[in-house]
């Protein structure tokens, strides 16, 4: 019988093998290598095993072997499996024999993998250093995956232990390596509350136009509790674009649609010359972009910057009034993750606020904790949009907001805190029953923000306040004199100990 290697065993050696770059290399910049052999170590062990699993069946010579083997979900050509590369790490261009072997299965496969490779260079000097330096860091790499720890076969590991592993990955490399390796990265407990608060369902489809690694789009996905959703993305980062779609193989959503494009100035997901439009939309896009493409916002052919064009040193705006522009109009719900700025911010971006509120979009704001984040330490709140609100839709009768402070609910760590279970549940439940509470979340009406000037920052709207306790006076007069008795017997006793040693006090 196989013991499956549980999932905490599976996360634990694939770390240990970074070992090999950890010091040598930024994590911002090896990880992409870590992650692609990984995904080619996955590739390589299920073929092996499929293959040994058709010649048990029918006899290792039967021309249907071949046929099945063919007609896999990734076919690899010869001599491009991990097993075989590795018996070559010996060799001195080792670098050019990943990059080729990578090359001919992402041909092979080109419907599936097309620039999932290409964008990853196990042979760049610039990474890796000169040819004798970085072949002696490839051939450790290799020896670490071919370890018996890291067999990824069925048998031994899930498919989905496997997903999550890689996820595990990103979110160490966005802890470790800081601000730049965090960039692309939602921590999973905020990643669960942007997806239940979309509330996707089965059928449905789920967009991320800023999907970095992909691990939001995922847990939005899993959130559906079905198989029938399709997932789409957008990316701007080449490599970061590549690591989303192995991620996206690697938890079985084999038809999700990732693009590389520019979301802003030329968004990808294109239908008879109009955007897409998604059931759900969720991103974590980049807080405050600077040169977002403002200079071009004028002339979009789909008019998405309106009522005004955002400042073009801050984005935030520009990536939700996209994020509305692709949701379905009457039903599709958006949730985006933003600083606080777009809360209170006026000029355009105050016009742009009443403007949503005017038009019933907004439907919940929520404010979450500070350094909850490896990229950032300031806090960040969540905005859910509803266009079931507007006029025709579903929810057109709702006009107030849900308003909820959860800023003081957390888990403390050293360099970064994090939400729990209980926090989760508590803000998920809180937004969907639409529920008011004592100093942590209120409804508030239409009347209410528009008295406000329609600045959105919770703390008008949910009250904090916690008084301080009244003094007792006659108590704390008995404190006093109870510690100045206690001082002048102090004071006796240093005397006295004194004088017994001779010294004068």
């Amino acid at each position: 019988m196989t013991t499956k290697l549980d999932q905490d065993d599976l996360n634990n050696a694939v770390w240990a093998a970074c070992d090999t770059f950890r010091g040598a290399v930024d994590a911002t910049r090896y990880k992409d290598l870590i992650l692609a052999v990984l995904f080619w170590k996955y590739l390589s062990d299920h073929a092996e095993w499929q293959r040994k699993d058709l010649a048990q069946r029918y006899g290792p010579n039967d021309p249907r072997v071949e046929r099945q083997m063919k007609r896999a979900r990734f076919v690899l050509p010869e001599g491009t499996d991990f097993k075989t590369i590795h018996a070559k790490r010996l060799a001195d261009n080792l670098g050019e024999l990943i990059n080729k072997a990578l090359e001919k299965i992402e041909l092979e496969n080109e419907a599936k993998l097309k620039d999932v490779f290409r964008p990853i260079d196990f042979n760049s000097e610039t990474l890796l250093g000169a040819t004798r330096e970085r072949n002696r860091l490839l051939k450790l790499l290799l020896e670490d995956f071919a370890k018996p720890s890291l067999v990824l076969t069925p048998d031994k590991v899930s498919e989905d232990a496997i997903g999550e592993a890689y996820i595990y990955l990103i979110s160490r490399f966005a802890a470790d390596g800081g601000k730049k390796a965090g960039e692309y990265y939602t921590p999973r407990k905020i990643s669960e509350i942007v997806a239940r608060l979309a509330d996707p369902k089965s059928g449905m489809t789920i967009c991320d136009p800023a999907c970095g690694s992909g691990a939001l789009l995922i847990r939005a996905g899993e959130a559906a509790k079905s198989d029938d959703h399709r997932l789409f993305g957008q990316e701007v980062n080449g490599s970061t674009h590549a690591l989303a779609r192995m991620n996206m193989f690697l938890h079985g959503e084999d038809n999700a649609l990732i693009e590389w494009c520019n979301t802003l100035t030329s968004p990808a997901l294109i239908e008879d010359d109009r955007l897409m439009q998604f059931d759900r939309v969720v991103a974590n896009p980049p807080f405050s972009l600077d040169k977002w493409g403002a200079d071009v916002a004028e002339t979009d052919p789909y008019k998405r910057f309106k009522p005004v064009i955002p400042p073009k040193s801050r984005g935030d705006y520009a990536f939700i009034l996209h994020m509305l522009a692709i949701a379905k109009r009457g039903e599709g719900r958006v949730v985006c993750i933003a600083p606080h700025g777009v809360l209170f911010r006026g000029a355009a971006e105050g016009r742009i606020r009443e403007d949503l509120v005017r038009r019933n979009l907004l439907d919940a704001v929520v404010g979450l904790p500070a350094q909850l984040f490896p990229s950032t330490g300031i806090p960040v709140c969540l905005l859910v949009f509803d266009r079931a609100r507007e006029e025709g839709g579903a929810r057109a009768n709702v006009k107030d907001v849900v308003f909820v402070d959860a800023s003081r609910e957390f888990v403390p760590g050293k360099r970064q805190n994090a939400l729990g279970d209980d926090q989760v549940e508590h803000i998920v439940s809180t937004v969907m029953e639409r529920r008011t509470e004592d100093k942590y979340s209120s409804i508030v009406t239409f009347a209410e923000m528009e008295a406000n000037g329609f600045n959105l920052n919770i703390p008008r709207y949910v009250d904090t306040y916690e008084p301080e306790p009244e003094i007792d006076v006659a108590a704390l007069q008995k404190d006093i004199d109870r510690l100045e008795t206690e001082l002048v017997e102090t004071r006796k006793r240093i005397e006295l100990h004194l004088a017994e040693l001779g010294i004068d006090g």
